[in-house]
């Protein structure tokens, strides 16, 4: 017998292979459903409405959850948690921030390069950690290069603009 969230899998997986959609994580915890998609070069927010439309109507139809539910659909986001093996994999070589077990000896917060996955562990900034080590790691997006030039100060004006006030050339007479 096959388990709801299996079920609910067994529904979504056509829908977002139709879609061009891949299933990043499913969830269904207190009678809230939670299905997370992406795809190369990310989800707009057209996909996200398809898939939540098209999931309702499959839901509604086969009835594979008890009771009544909540779908929420969604993409990974920019920090993408991290739940399973699959997911460290995908974060392989990019920063990543890990908080352990209580039970862990030494620091319970981790932040550096995700160095090693496999199936028991991960390696982040050169500490080991099983699988079963892990509370919660998340993905950490770094910005890169450096900050683009805003607008300038109060009172400060930017090349060839005037400053309330004053003649253009910043000469008075």
């Amino acid at each position: 017998m096959s388990t709801t969230i299996e079920r609910v899998r067994d529904l979504a997986l056509p829908i977002l292979t139709d879609l061009g959609l891949e299933l990043y994580d499913l969830e269904y915890v207190s009678g809230v459903v939670r299905i997370t998609v992406d795809r190369p070069g990310g989800v707009d927010l057209g996909a996200i409405s398809s898939v939540t439309r098209m999931m309702s109507r499959e839901l509604d139809h086969a009835d594979p959850l008890p009771g009544e539910y909540t779908l929420g659909v969604s993409s990974p986001g920019l920090e993408r948690v991290l739940r399973t093996p699959a997911h460290f994999q995908r974060a392989l070589g990019t920063a990543v921030s890990v908080k352990t077990q209580p039970f862990v000896d030494g620091e319970r917060r981790v932040q550096g390069t995700l160095d090693e996955v496999d199936d028991t562990g991960i390696t982040v900034a050169g500490r080991r950690l099983a699988y079963t080590d892990i509370d919660k790691a998340r993905t950490v997006f770094e910005w890169g290069g450096e900050p683009k030039g805003g607008r300038p100060a109060k009172n400060q004006a930017a090349p060839n603009e005037q400053v309330q006030g004053e003649p253009a050339n910043g000469v008075s007479t």
